[in-house]
């Protein structure tokens, strides 16, 4: 009947209870033991690295294999602390004492790029392998980077080396440079010194603009400068610093980051001049001042305002009405641009400015003639310069769609110029 079902189940139950709390009480005991405990694990990795000895492959192969028996996911940070110091670290960077270390470790390999590329690979190995890895070990490179003060000279520089390898490899991000940025490496100049070693090995496993990609990437191409404290923070300590210790290519991109840095300021500075309503002549004025300042051609000049003028507007989103608007906008502009088009190349400049504009920024594909006829007539542009345009100096982008635009134009111009001087021939 249902009813002894019942109690037999009930029974059965009851049975079976004590034993599976048992079971569980049992594990949990076993859980807090094992609380965060990296002595047996810093043993077993220490024995085996003191078994393989320098032979760098054996070690990739060990720690291939221990990783199967070991809590790799764990004690991430005291793996890579034993395979860099040869035991773990405490804060600041020196050795524990209480456990046994090892003498195969990076910190008494030998300081050469080979060894070091050798080091790289071991790395690279356990990572691919065990994914899980790959944060810890960045994790891992910060921090070894913050104790810098407390590692020799010669472990300093083997540390460099390895990381610049490991940048240039793609196996850490560029944002690991933050810390170098720390004011206490700064101050005493350990990050300058360490950032030589660092490029020069990454600058050797790839090339420069690799290190800029990578740098671009993570925002740090224009923080370079802060690996000098702020008194020594300039272009011309950087250059000397670096080209000196035989970097010219990073100290060239840093200088020509600056510039970049600064025309961006310029830029703003300009449209907000413009959004504000000043007159034109003190415009002119302080371009002038900052052109000479950050040592710009006119050719760069003339770029940066045709952008400041163009992005000082709200443009209508109607072709048919966006042309009347930029005609009435660059008339009233004509003056500035003058200013800064004294030369043939600015003027030729120029005109490809205001071809990528138009190419760029669909609505003004038809604008692009229309424009050229107004600045002519406000003798920003010359006819040699809209002539030399029109025969080679164009790029590709709208090419044919703006060449038959100007196609009469153009034929005008060429007409005007021959009667010209047939009426000159006639005068003589």
């Amino acid at each position: 009947s249902t009813e002894s079902f019942l109690v037999s189940f009930m029974n059965n139950q009851k049975q079976q209870k004590p034993t599976l709390t048992g079971q569980r009480f049992k594990t949990r005991k076993r859980d807090e033991k094992e609380r965060f405990d990296p002595t047996q694990f810093q043993e077993s990795i220490v024995q085996g690295l003191n078994q393989t000895g320098t032979d760098l492959e054996a070690v990739a192969k060990f720690l291939d294999a221990s990783g199967a028996k070991l809590d790799y996911r764990r004690y991430a940070e005291t793996l890579f602390d034993i395979l860099v110091a040869g035991g773990m670290l405490a804060p600041g960077g020196t050795l524990s004492d209480d456990m046994t270390r090892t003498e195969f470790c990076l910190f008494t390999a030998q300081e050469d790029l080979e060894t070091m590329q050798a080091y790289a690979q071991v790395f690279n190995k356990l990572i691919r392998r065990y994914k899980y890895l790959e944060k810890g070990f960045e994790e891992e490179i910060k921090k070894l980077l913050l104790f810098l003060k407390g590692f020799t000279e010669s472990e300093r520089n083997k540390l460099a080396m390895l990381t610049g390898i490991l940048l240039a490899n793609g196996n850490i991000s560029a944002s690991i440079l933050n810390s170098l940025f720390n004011e206490n490496l700064v101050k005493e100049g350990v990050s300058a010194a360490f950032a030589v070693k660092l490029f020069k090995s990454w600058i050797n496993e790839k090339d420069i603009n690799s290190v800029a990609g990578s740098l671009r990437k993570v925002g740090m191409d224009n923080r370079l400068m802060e690996l000098f404290p702020a008194n020594k923070r300039s272009c011309e300590h950087f250059s000397k610093y670096f080209t000196d210790a035989g970097l010219k290519e990073l100290s060239d991109f840093a200088r020509n980051q600056q510039s970049i840095g600064a025309r961006k300021e310029l830029q703003k500075e300009l449209q907000e001049q413009m959004a504000r309503g000043d007159p034109q002549k003190e415009i002119i004025a302080f371009t002038r001042e900052e052109m000479k300042k950050a040592s710009l051609s006119e050719q760069a000049m003339i770029g940066i305002i045709w952008t400041s003028v163009m992005s000082s507007v709200e443009w209508n989103k109607k072709e048919e009405l966006v042309t009347e608007q930029a005609i009435k906008h660059l008339k009233q502009y004509s003056p500035l641009l003058k200013a800064f088009t004294s030369q043939g190349l600015s003027e030729l400049s120029l005109l490809l400015k205001i071809q990528e504009y138009c190419y760029d920024n669909i609505h003004f594909m038809k604008a692009f003639q229309k424009i050229v006829v107004l600045l002519y007539k406000a003798d920003v542009l010359s006819e040699e310069a809209i002539l030399k345009w029109y025969t080679e100096a164009h790029v590709a982008k709208g090419k044919s769609v703006f060449l038959e635009q100007m196609k009469k134009f153009v034929e005008w111009l060429k007409n005007a110029e021959e009667e010209s001087e047939s009426e000159e021939e006639e005068a003589d």
